[in-house]
């Protein structure tokens, strides 16, 4: 695992994983959902696996919220970024830290950045039920191309193009 933080040199692998992910955007109205579902989560109201993530700005240093999907898996916390490299992603590798909830209840958070066999191994376990559901799965087919008979070699090109982070609580 690698700690979210600028100073790290880029690699060949985080280089790879930057150009693979930029290539993939999200749908039309996801630009139109955010600020719903960020109002939403402002208010505390649950929306699913949704969650609030703040991170500090990489360029302005200010504070900034955005609605993402937070996973858990044997008592840890992921989140992965659905549509490739979205701002959200670069500006937690820069300050590798956050907070997470909605309404009042904010967690402050430690990322990890996950290597591509932890991630592909994560987004497995996470993904099962998921791929296994008709209707959950046309879901996941927004941005994950994935089904039941995919194999680990899928879910490893699935997690090139969407970086994934291991979010802990920080002491």
């Amino acid at each position: 695992m690698r700690v979210a933080k600028s100073s790290q040199p880029k690699d060949q692998e985080s280089v790879a994983r930057t150009s693979v992910a930029e290539s993939h955007r999200g749908p039309f109205y996801v630009p139109m959902l955010n600020p719903l579902m960020k109002s939403f989560l402002h208010l505390g109201v649950p929306v699913g696996p949704m969650t609030l993530l703040t991170i500090r700005g990489r360029k302005t240093g200010r504070m900034y919220s955005t609605p993402v999907g937070l996973f858990r898996l044997e008592g840890h916390r992921y989140v992965f970024d659905t549509f490739g490299n979205a701002d959200w992603v670069r500006n937690l590798r820069a300050a590798g830290e956050a907070k997470i909830g909605r309404g009042w209840r904010r967690k402050h958070v430690t990322a990890i950045e996950l290597s591509e066999e932890e991630a592909a191994s994560v987004l497995k376990e996470i993904f099962a039920p998921y791929v296994a559901s008709r209707i959950r799965s046309s879901f996941l087919k927004m941005g994950y191309s994935l089904a039941k008979d995919s194999t680990m070699d899928d879910y490893s090109r699935e997690s090139r193009r969407h970086p994934g982070f291991e979010l802990r609580g920080k002491e």
